[in-house]
């Protein structure tokens, strides 16, 4: 790496590729993922050259891996699905926290005075959303940028959420899985999940 020549536009663009691919893959790598392999997959096709791995054996190792993908997966979503249950149970005893008629929580950690939003408005929010166990899976904070985004354009229980709230306000929501992604994995985010998020709302911008 430190041979490689990163001062033109050309070969900083070619490194930039090159992330995000691996971005894409380290967010949802295949089991017992090769980085030599797929360089040299990589470096193959784009000289032209032919597969050294025929079709049917390529064909018949990715029908292999999406089986076991899909299995771990459901494995995952079961155990996600069950600790999130227990998680809201537990959760909703401390002080503090109040659960709504649809299942989630919430705890206010900050309380403003300025306007609330309702369905219709798109909103500016500060946030930080993490598994039950404490795995950051997406952060405005981290970005260093606030997001903008419709009231309804987002999960339900945010949706539900950004309601209630003022601007000013800063709350800490524990989204039941049937009010986030329900049955689907999003990214590094298991089906059926309990999500946590601190929501910050900035401003109501339309």
């Amino acid at each position: 790496m430190s041979d490689l020549d990163l001062s033109t536009d050309e070969t900083r663009v070619s490194y930039g590729i090159g992330r995000q691919m691996g971005d894409q893959l380290r967010q949802n790598p295949p089991p017992g993922i090769c980085i030599e392999a797929v360089a040299a997959g990589l470096r193959a096709a784009f000289a032209g050259e032919e597969s050294v791995v025929s079709g049917e054996d390529l064909n018949a190792s990715f029908t292999v891996i999406r089986e076991r993908m899909e299995a771990e997966a459901e494995v995952q979503a079961k155990a996600a699905a069950s600790a999130g249950i227990e998680f809201l149970k537990e959760n909703a005893k401390k002080d503090g926290v109040t659960t709504l008629e649809s299942g989630l929580q919430y705890e206010v950690i900050n309380t403003g005075e300025g306007a609330q939003p309702t369905r219709d408005s798109t909103v500016r929010t500060h946030y930080h959303g993490t598994l039950i166990d404490g795995s950051v899976f997406d952060s405005s904070y981290d970005r260093g940028e606030p997001a903008e985004f419709p009231v309804s354009g987002v999960i339900a229980g945010w949706t539900e959420a950004l309601q209630l709230m003022n601007c000013g306000s800063k709350w800490r929501l524990y989204v039941p899985s049937e009010l986030a992604y329900a049955g689907q994995a999003v990214g590094s985010i298991p089906a059926h999940s309990t999500l946590v998020f601190d929501v910050e709302l900035l401003e109501i911008v339309g």
